[in-house]
């Protein structure tokens, strides 16, 4: 069993429902600290990408790059711009290839990190998105069963909004609110929790 076209379109559907689901609670959450239209943008980004879904590729480095550029479409925000980005580091890792081991999950939310912390300019330890992704990363280091990797990721990205929840925002809007920020959740994160639950239904 691996990451094949089937499974990507059934995750990417899945995650663009729990959108509509959770808007609401996305743009309160940004509206404490940024624009309050990050649900909006994952909405609009899910029904984009909803729309080309029977168009994909087999190949899922070619359906990640479709994908991203559907975000982009739909979404001038910072945090779309850096969803997209993370998509097109994927897409970049598994060019060519219609399957993908459940084992490089580990290394392609590594690899998206690192594309989204040098296009955001943000730092680990800045209070951001960067953060939940960095510890999925590391807890699914070395898993290839994807019910394991979903609960590790999902445990790892809830126990570092936990963490940084009492923590000042660092970086971006914001990091204007300095001492308000402490005692909220990060709302990239929380966007990031949320498509990880999606994924487990």
């Amino acid at each position: 069993m691996s990451l094949d076209r089937a499974t990507l379109i059934f995750g990417l559907r899945a995650i663009a429902d729990h959108m509509e689901a959770v808007a609401d609670e996305l743009n309160t959450a940004d509206g404490k600290l940024g624009d309050g239209d990050l649900g909006i943008t994952m909405v609009r980004g899910g029904r984009e990408v909803t729309a080309i879904l029977d168009q994909l590729p087999p190949e899922i480095g070619e359906s990640l790059m479709k994908v991203a550029q559907a975000f982009t479409r739909i979404s001038g925000s910072s945090f779309g711009t850096l969803i997209a980005t993370g998509l097109m580091s994927a897409a970049k890792a598994t060019r060519g290839r219609v399957d993908i081991p459940w084992s490089e999950i580990s290394g392609l939310l590594a690899g998206a990190m690192d594309a989204m912390r040098l296009r955001g300019k943000a730092a680990l330890g800045d209070k951001t998105i960067l953060d939940a992704l960095q510890a999925a990363a590391e807890a699914t280091a070395g898993l290839d069963d994807p019910k394991a990797i979903l609960s590790a990721a999902t445990k790892a990205a809830t126990e570092t909004m936990d963490r940084f929840r009492d923590q000042q925002a660092k970086i971006g809007r914001a990091r204007i609110f300095g001492e308000k920020s402490i005692g909220l959740d990060d709302p990239g994160m929380l966007a990031f929790r949320h498509m990880l639950d999606a994924l487990a239904g």
